[in-house]
């Protein structure tokens, strides 16, 4: 409201008192003075029109001088009472060339005429308490009045122009904000009633912003939403706190979509700052909540295929990789959950019989639940874990097994389960088995999302569930050949008592162990002596299995052409070095041209320890390629590892290998192994040797329960590693079962030969092996006189087997060949080898030996007559 003026100090006008008096009551009632009951006396309350306007006053008396000043007046013009009061105001503040139009026109009011304008006034510099002087432009209202006297005078109501045009400006600009806003925008009163919306919220609920008027949010919400927005706004009426996105739910007119919308809050105050209402600014947020609700289900489904990249798969066994996957998707994506997998593939069976139409049977291998109660997952009749069954031809589970797509499971009414997804388990293009995913009722209903996200699961679980079926086909098919490649029971050796185990490394569901590539051998050699190898391809699975297998096969070739060990472990290193190339061994002699410092990634390495015993002399001879030495128990000694030079592993080439031979007491035990005996990831290896070597405490027991009580010794000292253990007693040849006899090199040692030979063999009660082995040693001195070298020697040694040997320096092999009828000669050695069980020739460090090999008569075999041989050569 606009201010009276105040009469001011210094008139002496007495006819100002009436006007003065009248301000006085004008001023009692603005601060509430008036009675209550006379409503026309009311206050006006704060933040009415001239709040905003400041609206000033001042009088002008008969002489056309001030004589009254108001306070919004000194506000304005910043010219204080006692300095206006007596002014003349054309003087004062008008332009001195606007003056004489000033003064026409205050001539014209004090005569009695009202008067509306715009007048440009400037404020005098010495009025204005030592300011520069400013220029302003007032709109000006003039009412004629008179005073007590009767005499002419005025009252002027003066507003400053530039606050008009704030006003102007800022209610055009509100005004814009409010009708172009592209948000819904509601003013709303403090009864909490709609006083004015805009154009955007009546386009959504319908009308036009006038139809709005008056309505309360109950008329736009249900009920529970709008009685919680009806105690927000108050609130934010109360305590002016403003709200930002609060999220409210809803419905527009005529639609049955459910809405969601974003409000912000706030209190609006007039210019005194007294609230007159709350602004409700809103927008709609269902196609934003959408894609929230759609980002957060590819969040949690990233989250869900992240956990099953982690989680299935660790383990290379099928029913806990089956048991991953449902660890997996219950309680986080379905409530029930069953695997299935094919009965034949399960078998190692690759196409069995019912694959291509779905009807083959299936195991159920695994079952998870996160209710209480529910027997099974899915439909039909319950089907408990390590069952076989099969789904009905025309069942949706079929279905999905036979088009390898998945399949929604009808709800069966009155059961538990609303939803029921059945997926086929696809990998590498195979059906391997089914998976089904059901919630129960109060749960939601499968989508296509979650289709799609069961379909990823059970692929992901497919595949790690073939691979676990591959590698356990692959596993089993390496055992079988391992154990092939190994000697068969307990190997028999002249002069040796055997006894080995071969055991596959520890395995478990989470950590399966694969075939590893040790290897034991124990060949026989002519002149009753054996070959003991122990060896141990680095690497798992089966080509390690395979690598171990072209190693022993190539030993065991070795071996039979009787070379020296570290001549065998040389030959071997080379075809080691042609196992990782394409060919396998028929790569050795090209990788034995390789420069030395070849690429070991193309090879397979591999250790071995190569001993050669001869039953006779009981001398063994070591050559060791990388292995562990091995460990030697004399009678009343303790047990200890013998000093052999480990050399380079098979494979690496380029260092030759060093040969060691020992004289083995009578009784003495001699133990060959692997590295898994005495290793594990717990235990060091010098740890577990030392244990091992502790074990072999009394040499004289049973080998059987020797090498039992050595792996239960150490059975906490190896670990997934496979072990192989192969021990030896000595149980030398006796001498009564040698006979040895030097030879002149002369024509008559011929029949001597054979005289002793048949002394002998008579000595030894063998009186049916005398006429074959007279003439078989008469053949060999012959051909040592006409093709050997330096004196003979003829040994006959008697075990398992009757053996013969012909000594010479000579160091050209026997060759045996085809005589042609007319030939006389040269049927020698094939009469050897009609006659004979075995024959051969070996070198040896001073020329040569050539030996045949005779069974010992049991009774029921009969022996060769010497004379029908003889008439089989014509």
């Amino acid at each position: 409201m606009s201010e009276i003026p105040a009469k001011a100090t210094e008139s002496k006008d007495p006819s100002g008192g009436a006007r003065a008096e009248a301000a006085d009551a004008v001023a009692d009632a603005r601060r509430g003075d008036a009675p209550s009951g006379d409503a026309m006396w009311q206050s006006s309350p704060p933040g009415s029109i001239y709040d905003y306007i400041k609206v000033a006053s001042f009088s002008i008396g008969p002489d056309g001088l001030v004589d009254q000043w108001s306070l919004r007046a000194e506000q304005l013009f910043g010219i204080p009472a006692e300095h206006a009061v007596g002014m003349d105001p054309i003087e004062a503040f008008i332009d001195p060339d606007l003056r004489a139009q000033g003064q026409r026109k205050m001539a014209e009011i004090l005569d009695g005429r009202e008067w509306t304008g715009v007048v440009p006034f400037r404020v005098p510099a010495s009025a204005a308490d030592g300011e520069c002087g400013r220029e302003g432009l007032a709109e000006v209202y003039v009412m004629p009045t008179r005073t007590e006297e009767g005499e002419k005078a005025a009252v002027c109501i003066v507003v400053d122009v530039r606050t008009l045009r704030s006003i102007e400006t800022d209610l055009a600009a509100s005004q814009a904000i409010f009708g172009q806003s592209p948000f819904g925008f509601v003013l709303i009163d403090p009864e909490l009633r709609v006083r004015r919306v805009n154009y955007r919220f009546a386009s959504l609920f319908g009308g036009t912003p006038d139809d709005h008027r008056g309505k309360g949010v109950h008329d736009y919400l249900p009920r529970p939403e709008a009685e919680r927005v009806t105690a927000t706004l108050r609130r934010v009426l109360e305590t002016g706190d403003s709200i930002t996105d609060m999220h409210v739910t809803g419905f527009l007119p005529g639609s049955d979509e459910r809405r969601h919308w974003s409000i912000n809050l706030y209190r609006v105050r007039s210019g005194s700052g007294r609230p007159i209402g709350i602004a409700w600014l809103g927008t709609d947020i269902t196609a934003r909540r959408a894609a929230a609700r759609e980002a957060a289900a590819a969040r949690r489904n990233l989250a869900l295929l992240n956990e099953a990249g982690a989680r299935i798969g660790n383990s290379l066994d099928l029913e806990t990789t089956a048991r991953e996957l449902l660890d997996v998707v219950v309680p986080g994506f379905c409530d029930l959950a069953t695997v299935d997998l094919y009965q034949g593939l399960l078998a190692g069976d690759e196409t069995p019989p019912g694959l291509a139409d779905g009807s083959a049977e299936l195991r159920r291998v695994a079952f998870a639940s996160a209710v209480s109660d529910a027997p099974f997952a899915g439909s039909g009749a319950p089907v408990s874990v390590g069952a076989v069954h099969h789904y009905p031809f025309n069942s949706p589970c079929a279905d999905a097994l036979r088009t390898a797509r998945p399949q929604y499971i009808p709800a069966e009414e009155g059961g538990l389960v609303q939803s029921t997804l059945a997926v086929p388990m696809v990998a590498h293009d195979t059906v391997v088995g089914l998976a089904q995913f059901s919630r129960t009722k109060g749960s939601e209903p499968f989508g296509d999302r979650d289709r799609d996200l069961a379909v990823e699961l059970a692929a992901r679980a497919a595949v790690c569930i073939d691979n676990a079926r591959l590698y356990r086909r692959e596993h089993e098919r390496a055992l079988i050949l391992q154990r092939s490649l190994l000697p068969p029971g307990d190997p028999v050796a002249s002069g040796l008592d055997i006894a080995c185990r071969y055991l596959p490394g520890n395995s478990s569901a989470d950590r399966p162990s694969e075939v590893g590539g040790d290897w034991f051998d124990v060949i026989e050699l002519p002149g009753h002596r054996t070959a003991l190898v122990v060896g141990d391809v680095m690497g798992r699975g089966l080509r390690a299995a395979v690598a171990m297998g072209e190693l022993r096969s190539a030993v065991r070739t070795l071996a039979l052409l009787d070379l020296e060990p570290a001549e065998v472990l040389s030959a071997l290193d080379e075809i080691a070095r042609g196992l990782g190339a394409p060919g396998g061994v028929q790569q050795a002699t090209r990788a034995a041209r390789r420069p030395r410092e070849a690429d070991l990634s193309e090879v397979y390495l591999a250790t071995c320890v190569y001993a050669v015993y001869d039953s006779v002399t009981r001398r063994c001879t070591f050559a060791n390629a990388g292995h562990l030495p091995p460990v030697l128990v004399e009678p009343g000694e303790d047990a200890l590892m013998l000093d052999v030079p480990p050399g380079m592993p098979l494979g690496v080439g380029g260092e030759p290998f060093e040969e060691v031979e020992v004289e083995l007491p009578e009784g003495a035990l001699l133990a060959l192994y692997t590295d898994g005996l005495v290793e594990s990831r717990d235990h060091p290896l010098d740890e577990g040797l030392q244990a091992f070597v502790g074990a072999l405490t009394d040499p004289s027991a049973p080998l059987e329960d020797v090498c039992d009580h050595v792996l239960n010794t150490l059975d906490t000292h190896h670990g997934e590693d496979d072990i192989a253990l192969l021990m030896a007693r000595v149980q030398g040849l006796p001498a009564g079962s040698v006979g040895d006899w030097t030879l002149p090199r002369e024509p008559r040692s011929v029949g001597r030969a054979r005289e002793y030979a048949r002394g002998q063999l008579l000595s030894w009660d063998l009186e049916p092996l005398v006429d074959t082995t007279e003439l078989l040693v008469s053949e060999l001195v012959t051909n040592a006189l006409r093709y050997g070298e330096g004196d003979i020697r003829l040994r006959l040694l008697l075990d398992r087997t009757l053996v013969c040997e012909v000594w010479d320096s000579g160091l050209v092999q026997p060759r045996r060949r085809r005589a042609r009828d007319t030939d006389e000669g040269g049927r020698g050695l094939q009469l050897v080898g009609l006659l004979s069980a075995a024959w051969g020739s070996r070198r040896t460090p001073r020329g040569k030996t050539v030996w045949f090999e005779l069974p010992l008569p049991d009774g029921e075999n009969g022996m060769v007559d010497p004379a029908e041989a003889l008439l089989s050569l014509f």
